[in-house]
């Protein structure tokens, strides 16, 4: 007798023949009872969930991050106390469990990992006091520094919603009347716009936030992963060798790697400015198409993250993971960041629609199981069991005499940042969309130089002259050598162009 585990129905009934469906005689017709096939078709006619609209096609492992207890390096650093009071960071060698996506931005579910793409960059810590995502991408800056700009650049980036191709016209069409895009185009259309893998890139939380410590006290941070393993990059005609071939490069690299014992590191850094307006500064420091300069806030170091852990069900571990901007923990906070703020609705918003309103119930979004999840949440689709509620299962609500939960106790004094003005409707003063995209233009390498007007005169060439003139005279704008070098690959009167 065979020791293989006996198929069974979701009902877990017996099958005892998988082979033919119930029909009248040998040759059918097929009958309506046929309660097995129609469960297993059925099901089969919704093994897919609706693929994200952004960050499609990526790949999940897991691993552990484990904390310095300082923030700093050598004689400078500090105890994590002073600037937050986030558990995972107080003591040196504490160890949190974390998952992590990596994903390309535009493409399909079944799009190239080699394609030029942002590449999201997305890890869910499991805390002890639940769960902080940390949603950010490779590159540090942002096409957008607004949130209600978000679904025109995704549009433009996706495919024509006609021929369904994406268009170079189309795109630069946008970029070209968003002068604050000069600066993310400028990374992505280098070498830094195609990672050569998921190992050996970098990550940003892009966004600005706040770390709290137990006095209340506030100050700005942003996140960054530093890859232990060199940052490397691919260069067009490298990728497209790659994409002849295969489509997942990146995953299968990883998968690989941690499969053989080869398990990749990050260091996680952070930048940290006072929470103030910082008006000695040329540019606003909450603005995400900005950098804050090293050589004024230094990269702090704080804790590193190895990946040890595959997935062992892709749909269940990846298609289903869900991440979120609003998903923090006591010690770090929202600051006043635009796009972070549009980002917390739509990303929360984003997994409703696609996995269900309890997809935080699903084992890989869930905290981890020593924290008690209470809530007086009910019902739903898909709902298979109830919060904790306390002694009496009656009450789901709150306040309540009888039973119920309460409120925790606030142990900690609130931060209480002051904000003041009018209501309206306004860009941010201090905008400067071209001086540090001039920068980094300076500072690549000069075969990274090339490598990025190739890439704008090659898509250039596919657009209308007006778009050509317009994307040249804001490249112009960032340095002068940029815009004449892309002018003269598109054949264009660089004086005229530019007066």
């Amino acid at each position: 007798m065979s020791e293989k585990p006996v198929l069974t129905t979701r009902q877990g009934h017996p099958v005892h023949n998988n082979q033919q469906q119930r029909t009248v005689g040998s040759r059918g017709p097929a009958t309506l009872e046929n309660y097995q096939f129609l469960e297993k078709i059925s099901h089969f006619d919704r093994e897919r969930i609706p693929e994200r609209v952004v960050h499609a096609r990526g790949f999940v492992a897991h691993g552990e991050f484990e904390a310095y207890g300082t923030i700093g390096t050598g004689d400078d650093a500090v105890p994590a106390s002073t600037y937050t009071r986030a558990k995972l960071f107080q003591e040196k060698g504490k160890k949190t469990p974390v998952t992590i996506r990596f994903s390309t931005v535009i493409g399909g579910r079944d799009s190239s990992e080699a394609a030029r793409d942002p590449r999201g960059f997305a890890v869910k810590f499991r805390t002890e006091d639940g769960n902080w995502d940390m949603v950010g991408n490779n590159l540090q800056v942002f096409f957008i520094r607004d949130a209600i700009k978000f679904p025109d650049v995704i549009h433009s980036l996706k495919p024509d919603p006609v021929t369904f191709r994406q268009e170079p016209n189309r795109i630069f069409d946008f970029m070209s009347n968003t002068p604050e895009a000069m600066h993310m185009i400028t990374w992505l259309f280098s070498p830094y716009g195609i990672p050569k893998n998921y190992r050996t890139m970098r990550g940003s939380g892009v966004n600005t936030y706040r770390f709290v410590n137990a006095q209340g006290e506030g100050v700005l941070v942003k996140f960054h992963w530093l890859t232990q393993q060199g940052e490397h990059n691919l260069t067009q005609e490298q990728a497209d060798a790659i994409q002849a071939t295969e489509l997942g490069h990146a995953s299968k690299d990883l998968y690989e790697a941690i499969e053989r014992g080869d398990y990749p590191k990050w260091e996680l850094n952070v930048q940290i400015m006072s929470d103030d307006e910082h008006p000695e500064l040329d540019f606003d420091p909450l603005d995400d198409t900005k950098i804050w300069p090293r050589e004024q806030f230094p990269y702090l170091p704080v804790g590193m993250m190895t990946l040890n852990r595959n997935v062992t069900n892709f749909h269940n571990e990846n298609e289903q993971a869900a991440f979120g901007t609003g998903v923090l923990v006591d010690g770090i906070d929202f600051s006043d960041d635009k796009m972070l703020v549009g980002r917390t609705f739509s990303y929360s918003d984003t997994q409703r629609y696609r996995v269900g309103p309890n997809y935080l119930q699903l084992p890989i979004n869930a905290p981890r199981q020593d924290v008690v999840v209470s809530t007086n949440q009910d019902g739903g689709q898909m709902s298979y069991h109830v919060d904790k509620r306390g002694a009496n299962p009656h009450i789901n609500f709150e306040p309540s005499t009888i039973a119920g939960l309460r409120e925790a106790d606030e142990s900690y004094r609130e931060y209480r940042p002051f904000v003041s003005g009018q209501i309206m409707r306004a860009p941010i003063e201090r905008e400067n969309n071209y001086k540090q995209a001039g920068e980094q233009y300076r500072k690549f390498d000069d075969w990274e130089r090339d490598e990025l007007i190739k890439n704008f005169v090659t898509l250039l060439s596919q657009c209308e002259k007006v778009i050509q003139e317009k994307m040249v005279w804001h490249f112009s704008q960032c340095d002068e050598e940029y815009g004449r070098r892309v002018a003269e690959g598109l054949g264009l009167d660089y004086s005229a162009v530019r007066a």
